[in-house]
């Protein structure tokens, strides 16, 4: 097993007794639903439903105080928290960000011999494995712990980039993208059956519709790595950009419904002249939607 502390990452901190239904009103997923030891990934939206900021969050054991930690990325866990005190209006919570004080270990690979307080295993895909919200100061201490090495956090990315899960400001850009359009509707971010919240129902008529017609992929590399943010390109039509990559393997924006185009064209996928394939081409291919008789 291996672990790495995530220095891009924050937790900020949503306690008082309104803070389960304050943040089940603002965020798409089902707090509701939530327990300590467990986890949801979800987003805070505009109300054009475009993501402001996505993150895991969390219940905090009573013992600890009870309330949620949200970890977030750590550019952005300070405008969360004001973002959240902005809606709080005279709702009873408090909002911190504690990202100076508790960061966040990835551990991978295996199963920990110890489960720790305020750990989870991350909901998105079960190869990312768990996260153990601590201060920097305790990652060899619970390292060891859990029985994992510790490496450095290149190694949680390239596992991150080969496990297709997309991070915000190198896969999509934060305020430009719908959560379809980085798979968050497939990696458990998204609840359609809870109640409103920000944004809603522009993401229930794209998913009612069958309307996502950009997706985050996974792509094989046939040489050196483009730059985050390269166009690709099929034949001399623009179809995608390269997000981040991790050697051969890396992730891109694309307009599914071109690619697949493409692919029954037999047109090469390129980015600054290097050839490029779909790790899984089905995964641009558009499933009807059924309707009842």
């Amino acid at each position: 097993m291996k672990a790495a502390f995530l220095p891009d990452r924050g937790v900020v901190k949503v306690s008082g007794e309104d803070a389960r239904n304050f943040l089940n009103g603002l965020i798409t997923t089902d707090v509701e639903q939530l327990r300590p030891g467990q986890a949801r990934f979800g987003a805070l939206l505009t109300p054009q439903g475009k993501i402001i900021v996505d993150f895991l969050i969390t219940e905090i054991p009573t013992g600890h105080g009870g309330g949620f930690l949200i970890d977030a990325p750590r550019p952005l866990a300070k405008g969360l928290a004001d973002k959240l005190g902005f809606y709080k209006l005279r709702a009873k919570v408090v909002v911190e960000n504690l990202s100076d004080s508790l960061g966040v270990l990835a551990a991978w690979g295996g199963e920990p011999a110890a489960i720790p307080d305020l750990a989870f295993a991350d909901p998105r895909n079960p190869a990312l494995g768990w996260r153990i919200l601590i201060p920097q100061d305790l990652t060899q201490k619970l390292a060891d712990l859990i029985g994992a090495d510790l490496v450095d956090d290149s190694a949680y990315e390239a596992h991150r980039i080969a496990t297709g899960v997309p991070r915000g400001g190198l896969d999509f850009m934060y305020g430009d993208a719908f959560p379809h359009e980085t798979n968050m509707d497939r990696l458990n971010g998204v609840d359609f059956d809870k109640g409103c919240y920000v944004g809603q129902e522009v993401v229930s008529r794209m998913q009612h519709r069958g309307t996502a017609r950009t997706r985050t992929v996974k792509i094989i590399l046939d040489g050196p790595s483009p730059e985050a943010g390269a166009t690709i390109l099929a034949g001399d039509k623009q179809v995608g950009t390269i997000g981040s990559t991790a050697g051969e393997k890396g992730l891109a924006l694309v307009r599914i419904d071109r690619v697949a185009d493409a692919l029954d064209a037999g047109l090469p996928l390129t980015a600054g002249g290097l050839a490029l394939h779909l790790a899984e081409p089905g995964s641009v291919r558009i499933t009807p939607k059924q309707t009842v008789a």
